[in-house]
């Protein structure tokens, strides 16, 4: 690769001290230490740390230059593959059907309806209109009020995730005087349509107080409905698909509780379903005079579903009053469940692939609606409606373009309403989608999705992407992409390995690949990479890696594990400085995350553990991929700071010529630049970069 000068940071020695361990960090001077302030305002950044970034920026620009035009084929590509004025499928709600849309050029997107029976659209926000003067700007949640006359939105428009909950009278366009800044930016209404409940986020970024907000009230003056004391517990605000109530979930990575709210009382309190216990997690849904509860009680690691009379709330609602009514299957991951007014309806998943199972209530009898591809994507929704028989899903596969049906679930038929159209064209029949088994070191059998043009050959020459990510039981689904068809029709073979951290095979896949047993994300990812080689995909030091967040650590980890298995690696807002992190009280996630990676603070064996792996502390003089990393300024979920110690860490010590870059969206959060055409440039950079070490950017 062309060869600039990098920025070298300075070392400026911090030391701690834990549990008798003396902790020694050269680059910790980055972490800004008024981050919380420069999380809101980016101008507050310190200029010594700014100036490195832009440095770092600069660099990477210099380093890639020779690609500028390769950057923007793959751009011009991507944007090509996009249907510009597209929308969804609406939904119905009551005398309308409410849907998005974009526009020719735009960016963002414009919420929408029209009658249900027909009629004239009518716009109900124009993000592209909010957007203007913002370098950044994302809307968060949005949602009409029981009587339609109102919608409820809110937007961040600095990427922190610090969302302001604005009022729209959708019947003069205008906003109302309400403004709520610092929330979470999910707005659940009550049936009075007058009053609504929503998430403030506390100084540290965490989201334990949950207001109820009268229209016409000053912010300051709203009430406090639910605080959450425990700081490693973060609250959630939802409602039953009845409407009868509306749901506080307050939930660490390993256990929750939920509260009920009648949706029908303004001043209503909140009544708890079932006290947190240790792992305990569920979840709830209304029908009737019963509560469904989806459950891991029991002994049930994949879940089951059991009833609960309403009466008992309030009272003693012990699990000895709760009724079995799904079993649990060892193996058959019951994701999600839904009640509607004559079926239940769940999403499962066994052996990796999702199925939806309809059961009628009446009679208890069940189908389930099948699906041909060996490996797919499906995902479910019930609208806004309660009483349907008919239910949303969208079906789709690494060569299948999304499809989204509706299903009748007393006729079982389904009718496709919307296909992705991929406007410069796209032919399934030309690419293969494969899914096989990889044996892992300890006999585990890893899932492996592949996509790659039929005319590229096996025979080892191929460059590949191998993509991971494996924590959080966070699945990764094997759909279609119209990005990373221009790797592949340049050459690439795309896979996807199903690592043990995700829930892809089952509730234990994932405690299999946490804390103790973290490690065996990494080695799965190897092993995979190995027995792709081994099959004849490709072979050692063609495999590009990429992940990102969560998948960022694994790429740091597997960068220091085997890097002469990977020829390059991507590492987006990559999680690399995880024991000073996971030791940090104070940032946002930190007491959130312990359950996931165990404590270090208070536990020597965690510390050890943690220290193991931790991408940034196990950093050493051998030879090293390439490597991008990709940070974002205003993140609050990865900091700035990780992937730029990292980088300057990799930078001191790496015994190989290979460029080690970093790229830090000085106007954007955790998820990038915002507006659908500015992310794919993000994306271009990243597969110029995976071209460019391939020797294939010609």
């Amino acid at each position: 690769m062309s060869d600039p000068t990098p920025p070298i940071a300075r070392k400026q020695t911090h030391t701690s001290s834990w549990h008798g361990i003396q902790l020694s960090d050269d680059y910790h001077w980055l972490r800004a230490e008024n981050w919380q302030e420069a999380m809101r305002d980016p101008a507050r950044l310190p200029g010594d740390i700014r100036a490195h970034l832009e440095a770092e920026n600069a660099y990477t620009q210099a380093t890639m230059a020779d690609t500028q035009k390769l950057q923007e084929t793959l751009f011009q590509e991507m944007k090509g593959r996009i249907k510009e004025d597209d929308s969804s499928v609406p939904s119905p709600d009551g005398p309308w059907q409410y849907y998005s849309s974009f526009v020719t050029g735009g960016q963002y997107p414009l919420l929408c309806r029209r009658p249900r029976d027909g009629g004239d659209e009518s716009i109900l926000l124009d993000g592209n209109q909010l957007a203007e003067g913002h370098a950044y700007w994302q809307l968060g949640g949005a949602s009409h009020s029981p009587d339609h006359k109102l919608m409820a939105y809110a937007t961040d428009t600095n990427g922190s995730e610090y969302y302001t909950i604005r009022i729209r009278d959708l019947e003069s366009g205008q906003d109302l005087a309400d403004e709520i800044p610092a929330t979470g930016g999910s707005v659940v209404w009550v049936r009075d349509s007058r009053t609504f409940y929503y998430i403030r986020l506390d100084d540290n970024h965490r989201p334990l107080d949950i207001y109820r907000h009268t229209l016409g009230t000053a912010p300051q003056n709203d009430e406090l409905v639910f605080h959450e004391n425990n700081s490693g517990c973060y609250l959630g605000l939802g409602k039953t698909q009845s409407g009868a109530f509306i749901l506080i979930d307050s939930s660490d990575p390993e256990t929750n509780e939920v509260y009920l709210l009648d949706a029908n009382d303004d001043s209503a309190k909140p009544r708890l379903v079932a006290a947190r216990s240790d792992k305990h997690e569920y979840a709830v849904d209304h029908h009737g005079d019963q509560l469904y509860i989806l459950t891991n009680s029991g002994g049930a690691e994949d879940f089951r579903i059991c009833t609960a009379p309403l009466t008992a709330l309030g009272q003693e609602m012990g699990q000895e009053n709760w009724q079995e009514l799904i079993p649990h299957s060892p193996g058959t991951l019951i994701l999600s469940m839904v009640m509607l007014k004559d079926h239940m309806v769940r999403l499962e998943r066994a052996r990796s692939l999702p199925r939806i199972v309809i059961r009628r209530l009446a009679d208890s009898t069940e189908h389930e609606i099948a699906f041909p591809e060996a490996a797919y994507s499906l995902s479910m929704s019930a609208g806004y409606e309660f009483e349907t028989t008919n239910i949303r899903f969208s079906y789709t596969s690494m060569t299948t373009p999304a499809q989204v049906f509706d299903y009748d679930m007393e006729t079982r038929d389904r009718i496709l309403r919307k296909e992705q159209e991929v406007p410069s064209g796209h032919t399934a029949a030309n690419y293969v989608t494969e899914r096989i088994f990889v044996k892992a070191r300890d006999g585990a059998d890893v899932p492996v999705s592949i996509l790659y043009r039929k005319e590229t050959k096996r025979d080892g020459t191929a460059p590949l992407l191998l993509y991971g990510y494996g924590s959080y039981g966070i699945s990764i689904p094997a759909g279609f992409s119209t990005t990373r068809l221009s790797l592949v029709d340049r050459g690439f073979i795309f896979a996807i390995a199903h690592i043990r951290g995700g829930k892809e095979m089952g509730y234990r896949w994932y405690t299999d690949g946490k804390r103790d047993k973290k490690t065996n994300t990494f080695t799965d990812f190897i092993d995979c990479g190995e027995a792709l080689v081994a099959k004849g995909y490709t072979k050692r030091g063609r495999i590009v890696a990429n992940g990102g967040s969560a998948g960022g650590l694994l790429m740091g980890a597997v960068a220091n594990m085997a890097p002469d298995l990977f020829l390059g690696i991507i590492a987006n807002v990559p999680f690399v400085d995880v024991l000073n992190t996971i030791l940090d009280k104070d940032l946002p996630l930190t007491p959130l995350e312990w359950p996931e990676w165990g404590n270090p603070i208070t536990s020597l064996e965690d510390f050890k553990t943690i220290r193991s792996y931790s991408p940034y502390d196990n950093v050493s003089a051998q030879a090293y991929p390439h490597i991008l990393a990709l940070a974002g300024l205003t993140d609050p979920r990865v900091t700035y700071w990780e992937p730029a110690k990292w980088v300057a860490k990799l930078r001191e010590y790496a015994t190989s010529d290979t460029a080690i870059l970093l790229k830090t969206n000085m106007d954007a959060g955790h998820g990038g630049a915002s507006g659908r055409f500015e992310a794919l440039r993000e994306v271009a950079l990243e597969y110029a970069f995976a071209l460019k070490v391939a020797g294939q950017a010609d």
